[in-house]
C-alpha cells in the first residue's frame, strides 16, 4: 500500500515510519507546521528540519501550516492529507501515536472522511518496549524539548541512552511521566537510524527556557556522512 507518514522528525514517528516501512510503500512525509508553541496535535520543536531527515532517508516531505487551535488544527490536517492522497495517490497514513486516544481518535477520522487507512505501528505497545525499540535499533535521539516535572534544564540537548532511559523511568517513579514522552513530557530529535543514509549533525542550538520548561532550538544543522 502506497502510504504517507505524519512525521515529526522525533522519535515516535521516525519508529513508526521505519516499521511501516517494512510492509508498505511509504511515498512521502508530511511535517506540521504550527504556529504556537502549545499545538494539542503535533509536536513542535525543529520541525523544519524535517528536510534534512527526510533527505537522509530519501523520501520527499510535504509541509502544512496551522495556527495549533484545538480542533481546527485538525481540519488543517485533513486538507493536507486530501492534497497528499491527490498528489501522491497514497491509500494510508502512518502515525506514531502509542496511548494517545486523542490523537488517534482524530487521525482515524480524518482517514476514514478521506477513504484512506490509519496505520499505527506503535499502538498499544507499553512506553517501555517503545523505549527499547527506539535504543535497541540503533537511534541516535536528542532531547529538544521538556515540559514536566522532575525534567531540568539539563535535559536539553542530552542524548537517549541507557543512561538517560534509567533516569527517566526514576522521573516516572517519582512523578508518573510517561518515559516515551506520549503525554508531552518531553520532545525529541532523531539525529541518525538505520533508515538515515547520513546523519544529522546539530551545528549550533540555542537553549531557551522559561519557568518550569523549555526547548534546545536547532539553528542550524547539516548531513554528514555516516
Amino acid at each position: 500500500m502506497k502510504a504517507c507518514t505524519l512525521f515529526s522528525g522525533g522519535k515516535d514517528s521516525t519508529l513508526a515510519l521505519s516499521i511501516a516501512m517494512e510492509s508498505h510503500e511509504v511515498v512521502c512525509l508530511l511535517t506540521a507546521l504550527p504556529k504556537r508553541d502549545d499545538s494539542y496535535m503535533f509536536h513542535v520543536p525543529n520541525v523544519r528540519w524535517t528536510k534534512l531527515q527526510a533527505e537522509a532517508i530519501g523520501i520527499p516531505v510535504e509541509y502544512f501550516y496551522t495556527k495549533g487551535i484545538e480542533e481546527e488544527e485538525v481540519e488543517d490536517l485533513k486538507r493536507a492529507l486530501s492534497d497528499v492522497r491527490n498528489s501522491h495517490n497514497v491509500e494510508g497514513v502512518v502515525s506514531g501515536a502509542i496511548a494517545s486516544n486523542y490523537q488517534l481518535k482524530r487521525i482515524k477520522r480524518v482517514c476514514d472522511e478521506l477513504g484512506l487507512e490509519s496505520i499505527t505501528p506503535l499502538w498499544g505497545k507499553t512506553q517501555d518496549e517503545v523505549m527499547d525499540m527506539v535504543l535497541s535499533s540503533g537511534f541516535e535521539v536528542m532531547v529538544v524539548g521538556v515540559a514536566s516535572e522532575g525534567l531540568t534544564k539539563e535535559w536539553l540537548g542530552r542524548m537517549i541512552d541507557g543512561s538517560s532511559l534509567e533516569k527517566l523511568e526514576n522521573v516516572r517513579n517519582r512523578y508518573g511521566i510517561h518515559i516515551a514522552g506520549e503525554g508531552g513530557e518531553f520532545e525529541t530529535f532523531v539525529l541518525d537510524c538505520p533508515l538515515f543514509k547520513k546523519k544529522v549533525k546539530v551545528i549550533e542550538s540555542e537553549t531557551i527556557w522559561e519557568g518550569n520548561s523549555g526547548v534546545l532550538e536547532i539553528k542550524k544543522a547539516a548531513l554528514t556522512d555516516k
